[in-house]
C-alpha cells in the first residue's frame, strides 16, 4: 500500500513562523514512519519560497532514517520548483502542463516521479497513456472543506482502476485514493483496486507513526 502525505501548513495552526516549522517537523516524522510520498502542496507561496522550503524539507526528510526506504518528496503544479529544489518529482493538477511537458523539465532524470490529479476514471485513463507514474483519484468520500463537491464513490474508484490497468497492462499505473478517506474505509479504497490512499487530515490530525502502523497492518 501506497501512502502519501499531501501538506497543509496552515492546517497544523499557529502564526506563519510556527506552521512553517511544524510543517518541516510534520515532514520529518512522516518520512521516519515510513510514509512513501510527501507533495508539498503550499500552492499560496511564491515560486522562491517554495523553492526554499522545499530545499529544507528535502534536507529534513535525506536526513531522516525514512530516506533510506525510499521516502520520496514532490511539489504541487511547479515542475521548475521541484527541478530547483533537486525533489524527486512534480504533482501535476489536471489544469496543468502535461506529463511529456514535465519530463523534459527535467531532462536527462529519468527516475523523476510525474503524478496527476484525476476526478473521473476517464482522466484516470487519459494519465496512463500518457505514461504518469501514479495518479490520485477523488474525492472519493467528499471533502470537508467542500461539502457541495459530490464524492465519486467507491464504483468509480474500482473503474478508475480497471481503465488504469487497461491501459498500461504490462506496467498498470497504481491509482491512490483521495478524500474522506479514514482508516475505517481505507481497506475498502484497497479492495476496490486503489494501490494506496493519499490525504492532508489523515496525516496531520493523528499520530503519523500509530497511522502509518495501522494502515500497514491492513
Amino acid at each position: 500500500m501506497l501512502l502519501y502525505y499531501i501538506t497543509d501548513r496552515r492546517g497544523l495552526g499557529g502564526n506563519p513562523h510556527e506552521q512553517r516549522a511544524r510543517l518541516l517537523d510534520r515532514i520529518a516524522e512522516a518520512a521516519g514512519a515510513g510514509v512513501d510520498l510527501v507533495q508539498l502542496r503550499e500552492r499560496d507561496l511564491p515560486a522562491h519560497d517554495l523553492e526554499i522550503l522545499a530545499g529544507e524539507a528535502m534536507v529534513r526528510v535525506g536526513k531522516n532514517q525514512g530516506a533510506a526506504r525510499g521516502t520520496r518528496m514532490l511539489i504541487n503544479s511547479r515542475t521548475d520548483v521541484a527541478v530547483a529544489a533537486g525533489c524527486d518529482g512534480v504533482h501535476l493538477r489536471s489544469s496543468d502542463v502535461g506529463c511529456a511537458v514535465a519530463r523534459q523539465v527535467y531532462g536527462a532524470d529519468r527516475s523523476a516521479v510525474i503524478a496527476v490529479s484525476c476526478h473521473s476514471p476517464e482522466e484516470v485513463q487519459r494519465a496512463a497513456k500518457e505514461g504518469v507514474d501514479f495518479a490520485v483519484l477523488g474525492p472519493v468520500f467528499g471533502k470537508r472543506d467542500a461539502p457541495g463537491v459530490a464524492p465519486l464513490g467507491l464504483q468509480m474508484l474500482a473503474e478508475g482502476c480497471r481503465r488504469a490497468a487497461a491501459a498500461r497492462q504490462q506496467r498498470p499505473m497504481p491509482v491512490l485514493a483521495l478524500g474522506g478517506v479514514t482508516l475505517e474505509n481505507a481497506p475498502a479504497c484497497i479492495a476496490a483496486g486503489a494501490a494506496g490512499i493519499a490525504a492532508i487530515r489523515l496525516f496531520q490530525e493523528h499520530s503519523l507513526t500509530e497511522m502509518v502502523r495501522r494502515l500497514r497492518e491492513l
